[in-house]
C-alpha cells in the first residue's frame, strides 16, 4: 500500500516559475488568496496573536528572474486575532506586510557561497512563500497586543477589567510585618 504524496501544486502557498526561464529580466505579477495554516504550522505568535488557521492571506506578488535566481516582491494582507495582553479581551486586527526574497537557482554561485537558511532555494522551479510570509508576520506583529493604547489590564487584587469597576475600587492591603499586632489590638466598630 503507498501513501499519496501531495503534489507540491496542490499547495496554494507553492508558486512555479517555469514560465519565467532563466531569462533574466522576465517578470509576472500574481494576485492569490490563500488559506492561512493551521495547528503548529500556525502564522503570528502562537497564544497572543495569530492569523487564524483557514481565514484568507491575501497576496499581491511580482516574480522576477535575475541572474542569481528568483526575486519575490509584493504584499500580503491578512485579518489577525488575539487576546489583549492587559485586559485579556479578544481582539482582532489586520495586518499588511511587504515581502522581499531572493529564491536562488540550484547551481548558482549564490547557492554555493551561502547556507540554505539564509536564502531559499527553488525547488523544482517553485518557490513555497510559506515561511517568508510567517517571518514577515511575526516580525511586524505586537509582542504585547493591547485592545486600546490606554488599556488598564486588571485589578492586581481581585483580576477583574479595570475599566469595568467604579473609581473608588480598592482592595485593603495589609502590610504582612503588621499583621501580628492587628490580632493584638482592639478593633473600633
Amino acid at each position: 500500500m503507498s501513501t499519496k504524496h501531495p503534489r507540491p501544486d496542490d499547495n496554494p502557498w507553492v508558486f512555479s516559475t517555469r514560465e519565467l526561464g532563466r531569462r533574466p529580466g522576465t517578470q509576472r505579477t500574481v494576485q492569490r488568496t490563500v488559506p492561512a495554516p493551521d495547528g503548529d504550522a500556525e502564522i503570528g505568535l502562537a497564544g497572543v496573536i495569530t492569523i487564524p488557521g483557514g481565514s484568507d492571506v491575501e497576496l499581491d506578488l511580482s516574480f522576477e528572474s535575475v541572474t542569481e535566481g528568483v526575486y519575490v516582491s509584493g504584499t500580503a494582507h491578512a485579518r489577525l486575532e488575539g487576546e489583549c495582553s492587559r485586559c485579556l479581551d479578544p481582539i482582532s486586527d489586520e495586518v499588511d506586510i511587504r515581502i522581499g526574497e531572493l529564491f536562488a537557482y540550484p547551481d548558482s554561485a549564490t547557492e554555493e557561497t551561502t547556507d540554505a537558511d539564509e536564502i531559499p532555494r527553488l525547488v523544482e522551479e517553485r518557490i513555497d512563500l510559506t515561511q517568508q510570509v510567517r517571518d514577515a508576520v511575526v516580525t511586524d506583529l505586537p509582542m504585547a497586543p493591547l485592545c486600546t493604547p490606554d488599556c488598564p489590564g486588571l485589578c492586581a487584587g481581585c483580576g477583574a477589567r479595570w475599566a469595568d469597576l467604579p473609581p473608588d475600587h480598592g482592595h485593603e492591603t495589609l502590610d504582612p510585618r503588621w499583621a501580628a499586632l492587628t490580632e493584638r489590638l482592639p478593633t473600633t466598630e
